[in-house]
């Protein structure tokens, strides 16, 4: 893969979320530092390859792990968490119109969620997983509402079938009648006890590369070929091309002896008609929570948290860069 850079986003991002609708790439939120949290939504051109507008979020949503989705107008926020460092989630659920970018409220989700994997399907929106209020322990639960035009059609969620496999930090992705999650994590940083700042302690956390698949009816969770490997902080990180789902980047496994983080710098794809995985090529360097789009035949990718270098793939800079390779598949 041969990639290009293209200009940079206006601030760094980590655990940012991002939606693209035709050749807008919308920005939202995330961390610019661990003690400065971003309240705005930057948007990016594909058609120009341009960074073309600024507006703010409402000061009550969070302002990173945010669960979104989109119908290609409006732009579902769902939960998150609100404030810098391992501040406490919210429950608060927005919606924003692209075209008037104005911000409404929708129904609250019943209990807040870091990171939970959100997607729009059949008129539904459904929210999996995620970690519980203390950050930690994941969640199981999955909920839905009946949603149109920007508005809820109900006053409040469903509880649906739960997820098998609880955590934050995972793609979802509804393709032809079919929902899908992908990869994600058990356990994650919390706040320092006793901290006034909320400072992130590290805990024990498990990355899995599992995949699950929900097909229209409902009825069960059906467990599909997993990722190459074990993968984290991918909630944006993904495309669909040509029947199948690119995903660039996260984060893996701990190494075994250091305990250290690393960061994944591969290009996967999965092909929706067979069900498998290939790797289709490398990233500039290895980086997680990638904001990942597709125009024109380029894949793009822009802002998260880079490795050390070519030989250290342990977690260091936070960044804006943005990035286009040619996709050939």
């Amino acid at each position: 893969m041969a990639w290009e850079q293209v200009p940079s986003a206006p601030v760094p991002r980590l655990d940012g979320s991002a939606i693209q609708i035709n050749n807008l790439f919308y920005v939202l939120s995330g961390y610019g530092t661990l003690d400065h949290v971003h309240s705005h939504v930057d948007v990016f051109n594909f058609t120009d390859n341009t960074w073309c507008a600024k507006f703010d979020t409402p000061k009550d949503m969070a302002n990173s792990h945010l669960g979104v989705a989109s119908d290609g107008r409006y732009i579902y926020v769902v939960s998150g968490q609100y404030g810098p460092q391992c501040r406490a989630p919210t429950s608060r659920t927005y919606v924003l119109d692209t075209q008037t970018r104005e911000w409404q409220s929708l129904p609250p989700l019943p209990a807040p969620r870091y990171a939970p994997a959100t997607q729009l399907w059949k008129g539904r929106l459904h929210v999996m997983g995620g970690s519980k209020e203390n950050r930690h322990t994941p969640g199981l639960e999955h909920w839905s509402i009946a949603v149109k035009d920007g508005k809820a059609l109900e006053k409040e969620w469903r509880t649906e079938i739960p997820i098998p496999r609880g955590g934050p930090h995972r793609a979802s992705v509804a393709i032809n009648d079919r929902l899908f999650v992908i990869g994600g994590q058990e356990g994650d940083f919390m706040a320092k006890p006793g901290s006034p700042i909320f400072k992130c302690s590290r805990r024990h956390e498990v990355v899995y590369g599992d995949v699950y698949m929900l097909d229209a009816e409902m009825k069960k969770w059906e467990v599909l070929p997993p990722l190459p490997k074990p993968n984290s902080h991918i909630e944006c990180s993904w495309v669909v091309v040509n029947n199948s789902i690119i995903i660039t980047g996260g984060t893996t496994e701990k190494h075994p002896e250091t305990k250290r983080m690393i960061l994944v710098g591969e290009v996967f794809q999965f092909h929706l008609d067979s069900l498998t995985w290939s790797v289709i090529g490398k990233l500039p360097y290895r980086v997680k929570t990638t904001l990942a789009g597709f125009w024109d035949g380029y894949l793009y990718f822009t802002s998260g948290q880079r490795d050390r270098g070519p030989d250290n793939p342990q977690p260091k800079k936070v960044i804006g860069e943005m990035w286009r390779t040619k996709l050939n598949i």
